[in-house]
């Protein structure tokens, strides 16, 4: 019987991009695990779909870094080792640190406003005890973010290091006062931009990368 939280509609957005969507959030909300095993007969029983859609997603979330297939085993949800998450963290600081300086000094008063609507979101799902809303407000956020540096490449790359921080996105959130400190973290960036002032923005989007890095380099030191 298929599974009616993770039923998707089969118009508008391609079945494939939805099903991707579906499997994304649920490595992310930690639905399934590290290391866990994905069978296409299940994900076809639990999402609605034939197996060529399943198939797809799966291979789409291999090129993200995911899912690892192998052989005589299939596809499984990635696992990230300490030495990754480092330098994961380390370059997506970079990235997103000018990602924000261009964007206060380049981005639109539109823009901006959609990165305030974006924050207030992010912070009313911070209230909720709902991962995937949470999960949904913080990556609209950053997909604001992104979009308000005007720079394609540092867009396509931040989306990769993204998809593939999900693995630890949840985990990081969710230690005890990180999520109250990660508001306040991201309020400050929007003031920034806000403010115009390139350099704080900056600053501001480098803090909050290297405070989630500490918790999430930290969980897995000690697991």
């Amino acid at each position: 019987m298929a599974d009616s939280n993770f039923q998707i509609a089969r118009q508008n957005a391609s079945l494939r991009i939805q099903v991707e969507e579906k499997l994304r959030q649920a490595i992310a909300s930690g639905h399934f695990k590290p290391g866990q095993r994905l069978v296409e007969r299940e994900l076809c029983e639990m999402i609605g779909v034939g197996r060529t859609s399943v198939r797809e997603a799966l291979r789409q979330l291999e090129a993200e870094g995911l899912i690892t297939s192998f052989p005589h085993r299939g596809p499984v949800v990635s696992t990230i080792s300490y030495e990754e998450a480092a330098q994961l963290y380390t370059i997506r600081a970079l990235l997103e640190s000018f990602a924000g300086q261009q964007f206060a000094e380049n981005g639109t008063t539109e823009e901006i406003e959609e990165l305030e609507r974006r924050v207030a979101e992010f912070a009313a799902a911070a209230e909720t005890d709902s991962r995937s809303r949470l999960l949904a407000a913080k990556t609209a956020f950053y997909e604001c973010l992104t979009n308000g540096s005007g720079n394609i490449f540092v867009k396509q790359m931040l989306t990769s290091l993204h998809n593939r921080v999900t693995l630890l996105r949840m985990t990081s959130m969710t230690q005890p006062g990180r999520l109250q400190h990660s508001v306040m973290e991201i309020r400050e960036i929007a003031a920034a931009i806000r403010d115009r002032n390139g350099p704080k923005a900056a600053a501001a989007c480098k803090h909050h990368i290297d405070m989630a890095a500490k918790v999430a380099l930290e969980y897995l030191r000690n697991a």
